[in-house]
């Protein structure tokens, strides 16, 4: 399913090109980047994990809604398929975990993966970034936590078991739409609902502790299926769910725009009225508290529905992963010292 190439103007580039004739196909392009850091800290009060790592820029699965969008035009790239098909491999992520645990300051605060794009994407197939970060974090016992809308992430689950056993860790599965098709519209590459909902039945029979983000809530497209989702996570083995409402920060609002009017053409004038319904006549609301909540009676509607339905099925309500700082940390002393305290 080939996307012709098209990006918003970047507003912090002074030239746009605009195709004479028809736009070229857009193709995957992979830049390999030896990164400074690696273990990002957050200070956004509505976010509710202090440290995550990015092992990669740009996403794959082109999800027509995904609030990273606008941090790929910091590189000069667009916030379309720029940032689906332009991807930055940190090559170097895994030395750079390493080092930042032997730090002195490092006390083993719980980490996220990813926060901003997905850390479980196709390329992680290949490249193996996570892989190698989560071996990390088993070998110093550090806590560690995931998001991810890949099923990917089922060829971890032996680490990430292990990682549960003798420190921290948990799974959260992004998944907003039942029907396959209809989320092959909306986010064509990522993996089928019906894949990520095996992955987390296969994570929790690991042992693994799973939970669902409802994410995003997309009125008048698939707030109708939060019931469904709630019971097919819960028969999947997941413990906790939670939802954020759609946003559309920057860039991110023509390329939605765009995307959803050439999926669905017949619904998306409602889904239109339905999100300045919920956003006080707007369609994105920045503000901190605000941004991933809506408001109004139709919001109203929705979270009390997504609540009544969680307390039923006896899913915790938490606004992410239930991991903190663990006791268990501890760096492991080199082969040669253990022979030398012989």
């Amino acid at each position: 399913m080939p996307r012709p190439l098209a990006n918003p103007p970047n507003p912090w580039l002074s030239t746009h090109v605009e195709w004479l004739g028809p736009p070229p196909d857009a193709k995957l392009e992979v830049y390999e980047e030896q990164a400074k850091s690696i273990v990002n800290q957050n200070d956004s009060p509505d976010i509710p994990f202090r440290w995550s790592i990015n092992p990669y820029r740009g996403c794959y699965h082109g999800c027509a809604y995904c609030y990273a969008r606008p941090g790929h035009e910091f590189l000069g790239f667009g916030a379309g398929t720029d940032f689906e098909r332009k991807i930055v491999v940190k090559t170097n992520a895994a030395e750079l975990l390493r080092a930042r645990f032997e730090a002195r300051s490092w006390t083993g605060e719980a980490l996220m993966f990813s926060g901003v794009t997905d850390c479980y994407q196709p390329l992680e197939a290949a490249y193996g970034l996570t892989r190698a970060c989560l071996e990390l974090c088993v070998a110093y016992r550090n806590p560690a936590s995931f998001i991810t809308k890949g099923a990917l992430v089922r060829r971890d689950a032996d680490l990430m078991a292990t990682l549960a056993r003798e420190a921290a860790a948990s799974v959260t599965l992004s998944i907003g739409f039942m029907d396959d098709a209809m989320a092959r519209k909306i986010e064509p590459w990522a993996s089928p609902p019906s894949r990520r909902f095996a992955a987390m039945r296969a994570l929790a029979d690991a042992g693994v502790p799973v939970g669902i983000s409802v994410s995003p809530v997309i009125p008048g497209l698939n707030d109708e299926q939060i019931p469904e989702l709630l019971a097919t996570a819960k028969q999947a083995g997941a413990s906790w769910a939670f939802l954020i409402l759609l946003r559309l920060p920057g860039s991110v609002l023509p390329v939605f725009e765009e995307r959803l009017s050439a999926a669905v053409p017949l619904r998306a004038a409602k889904v239109f009225r339905a999100i300045e319904d919920m956003r006080g006549g707007q369609r994105n609301d920045a503000r901190f508290g605000s941004r991933m909540r809506g408001q109004g009676p139709r919001w109203q509607a929705i979270d009390a529905m997504f609540q009544g339905h969680r307390r039923r099925l006896g899913l915790e309500d938490t606004t992410s992963t239930p991991i903190e700082q663990a006791a268990s940390f501890r760096r492991p002393r080199a082969q040669r010292e253990l022979f030398e305290s012989w």
